[in-house]
C-alpha cells in the first residue's frame, strides 16, 4: 500500500463512523451530520453519537445527534479548527451541552505508519510471532495495554519479545473493523527504554499490512511516551478527534 491509499482507506472508515463521505475530511470547510449507527463502523464505537468532532487536519467534520446540530454549528463556526480541539475554546461547547446532560469525554490522536520510513527495528531480546490463538493464552489483565479481549473485535495478531522463555514485551491488534487493525502495546517495567516497544510496534505494522490491513494506532494527547513510541516506529499523526458523553457514562469511568 502506498501512504496515500493508507489514508483514503482510514478516511473512508471515518467516513463510516461518523456518516459522512470521505471527501468530506479533505475539505476546507467543516461539515455536520446527523450520526447514524452502521454495522461496519469501528466494533468499539457506541452510535450514535450525541456529538464527535473529527479533523484530518483540513476541517472540522461534526457528527452529532439532531437536537445538538445548532449548537454545534455555532462552536465551530465560532472559532478556528484548530481550537475547536482544545481548552480554553472548548470550555464554550461543553456550557451548551450540560442541558443535555453530556460532557466531553474522550480526547485521542491516532496514527497512520509511512510505508516510506517504517521498518523492522532490532530488538535487544527474541521476538515471536504470535497469531490468534497463542494471544487467547495470555495474562488479559498484565497486557492491558496491548489486548483488547473483547469477542466482537478479537486480538488476531501479535509480537512478543522474550527474554529465554519469559514474555517481557507484547505488541497485539485487534480488529476493530474490516479495513483496519488497531495496535496496542507494553512492555514490563524492568525491559522499559531499551527500545522493545518500538521495535515490537514495527514488526507487527509491517504483519499487519502484509495481511491486507492498515494499521493504526491511537494514544491520548498527553501521553508522550505512546506518542514517541509512534513516531519511532514508523508512524505519523493521521486525525484527532473529540467526543462528548453522557455525564452518567463519564461518572462510572472516574
Amino acid at each position: 500500500m502506498t501512504n496515500e491509499e493508507i489514508l483514503n482507506i482510514a478516511m473512508s472508515q471515518s467516513a463510516i463512523d461518523s456518516n459522512c463521505k470521505a471527501e468530506d475530511f479533505k475539505s476546507l470547510e467543516n461539515k455536520i451530520v446527523i450520526s447514524r449507527k452502521n454495522p461496519n463502523a469501528r466494533k468499539y464505537l457506541e452510535l450514535p453519537f450525541s456529538c464527535d468532532l473529527t479533523s484530518y487536519g483540513n476541517n472540522i467534520v461534526a457528527s452529532v445527534s439532531e437536537e445538538l446540530v445548532d449548537v454545534v454549528k455555532e462552536y465551530i463556526e465560532k472559532y478556528e479548527m484548530i481550537c475547536c480541539f482544545e481548552t480554553p475554546n472548548l470550555h464554550f461547547l461543553i456550557e451548551k451541552l450540560k442541558p443535555y446532560n453530556l460532557n466531553m469525554c474522550f480526547m485521542a490522536e491516532y496514527f497512520l505508519p509511512d510505508v516510506d520510513v517504517i521498518k523492522p527495528l532490532p530488538c535487544l531480546y527474541k521476538t515471536k510471532l504470535l497469531k490468534e490463538n497463542d494471544l487467547k493464552g495470555l495474562d488479559s489483565k498484565q497486557w492491558s495495554n496491548a489486548l483488547c479481549c473483547d469477542k466482537n473485535r478479537p486480538d488476531v495478531l501479535g509480537v512478543g519479545a522474550y527474554d529465554n522463555d519469559k514474555l517481557i514485551g507484547l505488541a497485539a491488534c485487534s480488529a476493530d473493523c474490516d479495513t483496519m487493525w488497531q495496535i496496542g502495546v507494553d512492555v514490563l517495567l524492568e525491559y522499559r527504554r531499551m527500545g522493545i516497544a518500538s521495535s515490537l510496534t514495527s514488526k507487527l505494522s509491517l504483519e499487519i499490512l502484509k495481511n491486507g490491513k492498515v494499521p493504526f494506532y491511537c494514544c491520548a494527547w498527553s501521553n508522550i511516551k505512546s506518542i514517541r513510541n509512534a513516531l519511532k516506529s514508523g508512524f505519523k499523526p493521521a486525525w484527532v478527534s473529540v467526543t462528548a458523553k453522557p455525564n452518567d457514562f463519564i461518572n462510572k469511568m472516574l
